[in-house]
């Protein structure tokens, strides 16, 4: 099972790490734009990490529960795109930056949410569940979604997006969960090191889309700023309060909410650019950067809790 243990070294400075690699990488963005190629990789090392921290068992339970996951993706399709629609009418948005915000709200979990629901201590055997469930659905919820609110057909590459999950997710987390098999009593040096080495990646892979999208960043209308940074936050709050308002203890709540807020940002800038204009990608863009910082946050925030919140709880019941 994965081990619950107060928050030590780089974890207790997660945030502040991210920030201020973030804030170099809009100062010197050349220090990191050069890593956009290797953030799949990246993230693929991070998952072959978690998988020496798990056991086939956590997947089955998680499995088991399968409620947990009905609700995580009537959530994921439901909280975010209705999110959206409210945003833009309370803030006004214009018609770009509400499709941009539409479809970061229309699309799958993204990969990330496993890496900062590790951190978060959640359930990472969930977040996994949930991410690759998501993503299978997102070729017929997706376009669906997107044209039930915007009234525009767009299509999604499902081939393409299985490859992806496939190779940043299942396959590293599955070679990581046969290597902790086989040598689970060489590992313990390993497991140690693994929050801090992902604090490391995960932190300079928000520097690196900082970085990347300094331009944008730079000259992003506040209007579409205060849209995003609501949106991300309401699916955080949302996603943690109707899972509760389910009855599932906060360990599941919390991974649910991760799932929630933390989206397919990439997928929703490649739509925008190919089905409406360019200013409608910003809000994905944005999204991408938000995010994680919040992530950062809620994951430094809620590791810290974690391990007393379990003495209290079942294994995943109801509190």
């Amino acid at each position: 099972m994965q081990q619950i243990t107060k928050p030590q070294g780089l974890e207790r400075h997660f945030p502040l790490i991210a920030a201020g690699l973030s804030g170099l990488a809009l100062l010197r963005p050349e220090l990191f734009s050069w890593a956009g190629a290797f953030i799949a990789p990246a993230l693929g090392l991070i998952m072959f990490g978690m998988g020496m921290t798990l056991d086939w068992e956590d997947f089955k339970g998680a499995a088991a529960r399968w409620p947990s996951i009905l609700i995580g993706l009537s959530l994921q399709y439901s909280v975010m795109p209705l999110a959206a629609v409210t945003l833009g009418a309370v803030l006004g948005l214009p018609r770009d930056l509400l499709v941009g915000l539409v479809l970061v709200g229309a699309c799958p979990g993204g990969t990330a949410s496993n890496v900062i629901a590790y951190l978060a201590r959640a359930d990472v055997a969930l977040s996994v569940l949930l991410t690759l469930c998501s993503t299978v659905l997102a070729p017929l919820a997706t376009p669906a979604l997107v044209e039930w609110i915007l009234g525009h057909r767009i299509e999604i590459d499902f081939y393409g997006m299985m490859r992806s999950v496939f190779w940043i997710v299942v396959f590293p987390l599955m070679d990581g969960l046969i290597l902790r098999r086989l040598l689970r009593r060489h590992l313990a040096p390993v497991q140690r090191a693994l929050p801090s080495v992902s604090i490391l990646v995960i932190s300079l892979v928000i520097a690196c889309v900082m970085a990347l999208n300094r331009e944008a960043i730079l000259a992003f209308p506040g209007l579409a700023l205060l849209a995003v940074t609501a949106h991300n936050l309401l699916g955080f709050g949302l996603g943690y309060g109707l899972t509760r308002l389910f009855r599932r203890n906060t360990t599941e709540a919390r991974t649910i909410a991760i799932e929630v807020g933390m989206q397919n940002s990439g997928l929703a800038v490649a739509l925008a650019v190919k089905h409406f204009t360019v200013l409608a990608a910003l809000p994905g863009a944005l999204f991408s950067l938000i995010q994680n910082m919040t992530g950062a946050v809620l994951a430094r925030r809620w590791s810290a809790r974690q391990a007393s919140d379990r003495k209290n709880e079942g294994p995943g019941g109801p509190s």
